[in-house]
């Protein structure tokens, strides 16, 4: 087919699309079926519908088709559309808060204005945080099963940060890094930022596919892994013991780094150690107090073997220079006087309570999480597509996220991730019920 040809047919498919002739959730013909009505060969009709992927106008499913998308959402729809409009229920991104934490920061301002530290606050930090800090960090890091010494430890400006300055640090453009089929979309993001590969790892709601992680390290020269064994966001699994324990075989093994994201990991009260206690000689493990206190604050930190700590104190500088000092002892003095601790707790038991009410509004739609999680991850009936309920619910003033965001690998499944922390029970309940609502518009 003669190339101005070729480009008509796309162009032509493109604006039926858009102008709504061939509505979203439309099946297309197939690969053959387009070949053999516009006389071109099969190859061709493969590339026109490439042309349109790209586009981001279709998606191809497999073992169902081709499909229109609904092209009133953006393909990154979930992480990078802004913020969330007055009036919409936000179960997109997650900012839990318990109340009477506003009181809480003024009281810690008032606090921190009259320390005789203040005026060091004002002044340039050391890169990697001040010792008493970092000290006191490392020491917080014993109530959950890993020990490590201050000089490990290193201060960043919230867990996105950790992850980016760990890639930086340790990964070159070109290198490859497992990861989750469902994954974290902030890592994503940076992934991309550094120019990594990722590659999935097959996955369900009991972890990973490790047989599967196995034969990709065979098969192709994996430099690292990026794993969430304690509440995986957004699938919700606590790797068990045994499991954690085959991740590390395969990572050494195969000599891979471990980045272990522990962002979410308080809510779970009672599981194994972290993977950096278990191969402290190849994991960093990065989190923060975005989620246990306040998205704010930007505060994180990160925990590394000790011949990778100056090279990683050299990516903040880099970076950002220090973290700020004022945020940092905020969150120090909560450490300390236990402030930290009792919003974890109703943090926990607030989740629980959030989970139980999502499970029984959405009853009979099999939704997958942890009991004490923030999020639920939505699989949607065979016939429903995700893009579809996402605009109506749009429409109906809520939003959520598609697994768009969410995915490394080709095939897309159509699911919702529910963000269940960042609006009151009431208006929680009220959502809920219309994405209830509009799953069943579309299911036939």
């Amino acid at each position: 087919m003669p190339r101005a040809r070729y480009k008509q047919l796309v162009d032509q498919l493109a604006a039926d699309i858009r102008c709504g002739a061939l509505a979203p959730g439309t099946r297309l013909p197939t690969h053959r079926e387009l070949a053999a009505q516009h006389g071109i060969a099969l190859v061709t009709a493969s590339r026109v519908y490439a042309e349109l992927h790209a586009m981001g106008l279709v998606s191809g499913e497999t073992g169902r088709g081709t499909f229109v998308r609904e092209t009133s959402l953006a393909p990154g729809h979930g992480i990078d559309q802004p913020a969330t409009e007055g009036g919409m229920l936000d179960l997109n991104f997650n900012y839990p808060t318990s109340p009477g934490q506003a009181d809480l920061l003024r009281q810690a301002l008032r606090q921190l204005a009259l320390s005789g530290d203040l005026e060091a606050l004002l002044r340039y930090q050391p890169h990697a945080g001040r010792p008493h800090e970092r000290a006191l960090l490392a020491r917080h890091l014993t109530d959950q099963g890993l020990s490590v010494t201050a000089q490990q430890m290193l201060i960043v400006n919230g867990a996105q940060h950790g992850l980016a300055l760990t890639l930086q640090t340790l990964l070159k453009p070109g290198d490859v890094v497992a990861v989750d089929a469902l994954t974290y979309p902030g890592f994503k993001a940076a992934a991309a930022a550094r120019g990594v590969e990722l590659l999935a790892i097959p996955c369900d709601a009991s972890g990973p596919d490790f047989a599967a992680l196995a034969a990709l390290c065979r098969a192709r020269r994996v430099r690292a892994i990026y794993s969430m064994p304690t509440l995986h966001n957004p699938l919700g699994w606590v790797l068990d013991q045994r499991q954690r324990e085959r991740l590390i075989d395969i990572a050494r093994e195969h000599d891979l780094l471990i980045i272990e994201d522990a962002a979410y990991a308080f809510l779970a009260s009672s599981a194994p150690a972290p993977l950096a206690a278990l191969a402290p000689e190849r994991t960093v493990h990065v989190s923060g107090f975005s989620k246990n206190i306040a998205t704010g604050l930007r505060v994180g930190y990160l925990t590394a073997p000790a011949v990778w700590v100056a090279a990683l104190e050299r990516s903040i500088r880099a970076s950002t220079w220090n973290t700020p000092g004022i945020m940092t002892a905020l969150v120090c003095a909560w450490i300390e006087d236990g402030t930290l601790a009792r919003l974890q707790a109703q943090k926990r038991e607030d989740a629980r309570c959030r989970q139980a009410l999502a499970r029984r509004v959405l009853a009979g739609l099999q939704p997958i999480g942890h009991e004490a999680g923030y999020f639920l991850w939505l699989p949607l009936p065979a016939e429903v597509r995700a893009d579809q309920v996402v605009a109506r619910l749009l429409h109906e003033q809520v939003a959520v996220s598609t697994a768009e965001p969410f995915s490394t690998s080709e095939q897309v499944p159509h699911a919702l991730r529910l963000a269940l922390g960042s609006v009151t029970l009431a208006q929680l309940e009220d959502g809920l019920d219309k994405v209830r609502q509009a799953i069943a518009h579309f299911a036939y």
